[in-house]
């Protein structure tokens, strides 16, 4: 009986381990590997305690078997313990390997941004300031509509490079988050872009993790859409969701079959529209690990909807 009693609690550790085993994070990869220390443990142990049996045997064969139970269940006991803890031990170094190399991804991702922002703001910007200072003198000797159509073009110009400027800061992968409340940061965003007659409501207060001057990027382009599309006097709400935050309006909305690209690059449904704006959108709300989609608001207009945020307020 006390062998019995000895033994079951090393049984139910094996049938607790394989039970654990089961439902854990553990790739199926790593099973066999415990099997193995498993297998190794209940042999080597059982083999050990043979030895011993077969030099100092018990007084009845009863007591040797249970000897030699006991060894086997201890043994594979302690080969299970070892083979989880060696399980998890390789899952987080490679865990941590592919965390660097991630990080290493980043760092070159984001160097390529870098020099693509310096190509774009010196190589680009640098001789248009020049056109437009000779634009100048030309039209101080002359006066022609042409003028005027070169100077408009200087304009789009500058207003594309600025965009493809803040296309490729949107993309740099974000490194550190803080707690930034959405109130604060839209009332913000609403004051530095040009809204006409537009009214704003904000109804969420929520705190949400996130790089603040990107999460500005992402609002600022909201409004600018929904100014440029929804009309004058278009009416804008910012609200929650379980998962994250909404922005719509009540302009006259995006078709269905337009909604998956109204996030490329270079989509526009206006003749002076970039079509950079919702791609920023995009690519700030995909470097923050969260999900953007567009759909109808309630009142007919157009509905992003951002989920996948990490609230800093739960």
């Amino acid at each position: 009986m006390f062998g019995v009693v000895t033994t079951c609690p090393f049984i139910f550790g094996i049938a607790y381990a394989g039970r654990w085993l089961d439902g854990s994070r553990l790739p199926a990869e790593r099973y066999p590997r415990v099997g193995e220390w498993f297998v190794g443990g209940l042999a080597g142990f059982l083999g050990l305690n043979a030895l011993m049996i077969s030099v100092w045997p018990a007084d009845a064969l009863y007591n040797n078997l249970m000897w030699g139970l006991f060894a086997a269940v201890v043994g594979g006991a302690g080969g299970v313990t070892v083979g989880l803890f060696e399980a998890r031990a390789i899952e987080r170094a490679l865990a941590a390997e592919r965390q660097e190399q991630r990080r290493k991804r980043v760092e070159k991702r984001n160097e390529r941004l870098d020099e693509f922002a310096d190509t774009v703001s010196h190589d680009l910007r640098n001789p248009l300031n020049v056109a437009s200072g000779r634009l100048e003198l030309v039209r101080e000797d002359c006066e022609s509509d042409h003028v005027e159509a070169v100077a408009d073009a200087h304009d789009r110009m500058e207003t594309l490079i600025d965009g493809l400027l803040a296309l490729a800061r949107s993309g740099r992968d974000i490194q550190e988050t803080e707690q930034v409340r959405v109130s604060n940061v839209v009332e913000g965003c609403w004051e530095h872009v040009a809204t006409g007659d537009a009214t704003m409501a904000i109804e969420t207060d929520r705190t949400v993790r996130a790089d603040r001057s990107r999460l500005r990027q992402l609002f600022e382009n909201l409004i600018r859409n929904s100014a440029e599309h929804g009309g004058e006097s278009v009416s804008v709400t910012v609200g929650r969701l379980d998962d994250g935050f909404y922005f719509e309006d009540d302009g006259p909305g995006i078709p269905a079959e337009d909604r998956e690209r109204v996030f490329e690059m270079g989509h526009s449904s206006s003749h002076d529209g970039t079509g950079l704006g919702l791609s920023i959108v995009k690519r700030v709300a995909e470097a923050h690990g969260w999900r953007v989609r567009v759909t109808d608001g309630a009142d007919g207009g157009a509905r992003f909807e951002v989920t996948g945020v990490q609230f800093a307020d739960d």
